[in-house]
């Protein structure tokens, strides 16, 4: 993606909205030689699936204003400047005595927006805004440890289908852009954050049961053995995020956390998905997580679950 010949500053048609893009030809990507007008162009070419991923839910930005040469800032509040059609999702933050009014994403313009104010990451939370303290996303996050690999992320991620299947929970998989994999759930938001944490790390501790040797949920690090899959129950925590799907990450080669179906987990190099890679992807198979909303699971029975650690 080589963004070549821009102008100073270039105005790109997000549906019925203009936003203007200044610096276009700026490099975010070193090694690539990939500019902010690349990101654009990346963002609008998965424009339903990354709307879809962040639509009204309270969203904190990872911004690099001089691209990743430069300082990351991780920005919970909605940047200044904003047009008078971007929304934004109020959240407390009662304990620091401090709140902020968060990107609400409704159209693709506001992603394109947030692109031009040097956003390369989204980390939507798991609630929406007409209810932030009561999840609809309940979050299997397979990290691997230092030691692991991949092909032990997808022995976990098979038992996790497995236990999501026997309670009748439909599981969405993405790859995070990293090492690991999430598996997404779409839950009835009947239930406050502690709860879906709860139930979170009742189904976390059923995966390592039933795999031992590739699983976790030790809690502290420093205790994990490092040839293990962490299977990161708390990533249901309030205030918590990962990235979104279709979110590119800030690391030099550009993956980005990519929707993949549950028959290629076992066949995928997570860094094969790219800014370069995923556009031409989208356009064959479209946004694989456009069913979520249609299969919503209630956490109820797994809340009776015995949690014997408790995290």
């Amino acid at each position: 993606m080589a963004g070549k010949g821009a102008s100073p500053a270039t105005d790109v048609q997000v549906g019925d909205r203009t936003v203007r893009i200044s610096n276009p030809d700026r490099i975010y990507f070193p090694a690539l030689g990939t500019t902010k007008l690349d990101l654009v162009r990346y963002y609008t070419s998965v424009g339903d699936g990354i709307v879809n991923a962040l639509r009204e839910r309270p969203c904190m930005l990872h911004r690099f204003p001089s691209g990743l040469a430069g300082e990351k800032v991780h920005q919970k509040r909605l940047p200044h400047g904003a047009p008078d059609w971007v929304q934004t999702a109020h959240v407390e933050f009662a304990r620091y005595g401090r709140h902020a009014d968060e990107l609400c994403v409704t159209h693709l313009a506001d992603v394109v927006w947030a692109v031009q104010m040097s956003t390369v990451e989204f980390h939507p939370w798991n609630s929406r805004r007409a209810d932030v303290e009561r999840p609809d996303e309940w979050r299997i996050d397979l990290d691997p440890m230092p030691e692991s690999s991949f092909e032990a992320v997808a022995r976990v991620a098979g038992v996790a289908r497995e236990v999501l299947t026997e309670i009748g929970a439909t599981g969405w998989p993405k790859t995070s852009g990293g090492h690991g994999l999430h598996i997404y759930v779409r839950i009835a938001p009947d239930h406050e954050f502690a709860d879906v944490r709860r139930a979170a790390l009742a189904f976390a501790q059923e995966v390592e049961r039933r795999i031992p040797q590739d699983a976790t949920t030790t809690w502290w690090r420093k205790d994990r053995d490092p040839h293990m899959v962490f299977v990161d129950f708390n990533q249901n925590a309030r205030d918590h995020t990962l990235a979104a799907a279709y979110s590119v990450r800030g690391v030099p080669d550009a993956t980005v956390s990519t929707p993949v179906t549950w028959d290629e987990i076992g066949d995928i190099d997570p860094h094969d998905f790219t800014i370069d890679t995923v556009p031409d992807r989208y356009a064959r198979l479209g946004d694989l997580h456009a069913g979520i909303d249609d299969a919503v699971f209630s956490i109820d029975p797994l809340l009776e679950w015995p949690t014997p650690v408790s995290g």
